[in-house]
């Protein structure tokens, strides 16, 4: 079995942790678009693809502000004028 060096092994487990934690990153960003995407179209009802794929591409940060702020629409087109305000 070849000798690895602790240069290049600290280096395979820093990438490993950096993929780990952008999967970590984007399950949870996948799983917020989720239920905010449920969460709307409970409230909401259908609502167009456009606005769906806005919604999509929206950060953690961003989907957590509209989580909120989505308590208080009341028609799609408030929806429509809180991405255009993004």
């Amino acid at each position: 079995m070849p000798l690895i060096s602790p240069t290049i092994e600290l280096a395979r487990e820093e990438g490993e942790q950096r993929g780990e934690q952008r999967g970590e990153q984007r399950g949870k960003q996948l799983g917020e678009q989720q239920l905010i995407t449920r969460q709307l179209k409970r409230r909401l009802g259908e609502i167009e693809a456009s606005l769906l794929a806005q919604v999509q591409t929206l950060d953690i940060e961003q989907l957590e502000l509209l989580g909120e702020a989505l308590l208080d629409f009341s028609t799609v087109a408030d929806l429509a004028q809180w991405l255009s305000n993004e």
